[in-house]
C-alpha cells in the first residue's frame, strides 16, 4: 500500500501478440515500484495474436508470474483452439461473464485485496461484436453482483465496440462496482474519469502492443482491406511498442475510486 493509504491499481488494456508481452515482461517491475502499484489486472485475448489471436495456458501464466493477477479476455477467447482445453488450468483467467454458463472456464475471479474479496470479471458486448453471447451483459452484469453479495467490490472489463454501449454500462454501474473499464477498440480514450458514484471509467483502455500500426497489425497488411476489398492479413507490427491502460487509487477502507487516470508507458515527453 503506498503511502497516502490508498491503493493503486493498474488496469493495462488489449495485450497484442510478443510485442506487447516483451515489454510487459521487461517493464513490469520498473512500472510496479515507479507507480507504487498494489495489484496489476490485463485484457489478454490477443497476447497471441502472433499466432492469430487469443491466448495460450503457457502466456498466460508467464504474464502471471511477471505480476499481472488478474486476466480478462474477450471476443477472440477461442483464438487458439487448445485453449478450450486449457483455460480450467489457469484460474486467474475469465472469460466474458455472459458466455453460455457451460462454457468452460471461470466466469469471475476473485482476489485478496486489502483485507477484503474483490472480484474480477469481462462482459462481452452485444453492439457489432458478430458473436453470440447467452445474455446481455447488463443483465449478466447485476446477476454476478446479486449472486455474490459476498464480495466486497469489484473491477469489470466491458469489451465491447460501440462508445454507446460502455458509456452506458458505466453508469448502469455506478456506484456498485469500484471500476468499470473498457476494451476491443485498442484505441486509448481521453475520458478516465471517476463516476459520482465512486465507480471509475474509462470508454477504452488502448493497447499494450505496436503503435505504428493498424490496430496491432502490419499497416501493409491491414491497409488493402479497406483500398481494395481484400481479405485482411493479421500480421503483428513491431514498431513503437507502448502500454496503455488506466491508473486507478482507491480507498482502501470502502473500495470507492478515488481517481482514474489514462496510463502511457513509456511515459509521454
Amino acid at each position: 500500500m503506498n503511502q497516502n493509504s490508498s491503493v493503486r491499481i493498474l488496469f493495462l488494456g488489449d495485450i497484442v501478440g510478443k510485442p506487447g508481452r516483451a515489454l510487459i515482461l521487461s517493464q513490469l517491475p520498473e512500472i510496479r515500484e515507479r507507480f507504487h502499484l498494489d495489484l496489476i489486472l490485463a485484457n489478454g485475448e490477443n497476447a497471441a495474436s502472433d499466432k492469430g489471436s487469443g491466448i495460450t495456458a503457457a502466456i498466460a501464466h508467464e504474464l502471471h508470474a511477471a505480476g499481472i493477477l488478474a486476466i480478462t479476455l474477450g471476443n477472440h477467447t477461442w483464438g487458439q483452439k487448445e485453449f478450450l482445453n486449457e483455460i480450467d488450468s489457469v484460474p486467474f483467467v475469465c472469460r466474458p461473464a455472459n458466455f453460455a454458463a457451460s462454457a468452460p472456464g471461470a466466469s469471475w475471479v476473485e482476489l485478496p485485496f486489502c483485507g477484503k474479496r474483490l472480484g474480477v470479471a469481462c462482459f462481452l458486448g452485444q453492439a457489432s461484436m458478430r458473436i453470440l453471447t447467452d445474455s446481455s451483459p447488463f443483465r449478466a452484469a447485476s446477476e454476478l453482483l446479486e449472486q455474490h453479495p459476498e464480495i466486497d467490490s469489484w473491477i469489470f472489463d466491458f469489451h465491447a465496440e460501440t462508445t454507446a454501449e460502455k458509456i452506458a454500462m458505466g453508469w448502469h454501474l455506478n456506484g456498485r462496482v469500484l471500476a468499470v473499464m473498457g476494451t476491443n477498440t485498442h484505441v486509448q480514450s481521453n475520458d478516465a474519469q471517476v463516476l459520482d458514484g465512486g465507480t471509475a471509467y474509462m470508454t477504452d483502455l488502448g493497447m499494450c502492443g505496436p503503435h505504428r500500426s493498424i490496430i496491432g497489425h502490419k499497416i501493409e497488411a491491414r491497409l488493402p482491406s479497406f483500398l481494395q476489398s481484400l481479405p485482411p492479413r493479421a500480421e503483428v507490427a513491431s514498431e513503437d511498442v507502448q502500454l496503455r491502460g488506466c491508473l486507478i487509487e482507491a480507498d482502501p477502507i470502502n473500495l470507492k475510486a478515488q481517481s482514474a487516470k489514462a496510463f502511457r508507458w513509456p511515459l509521454p515527453e
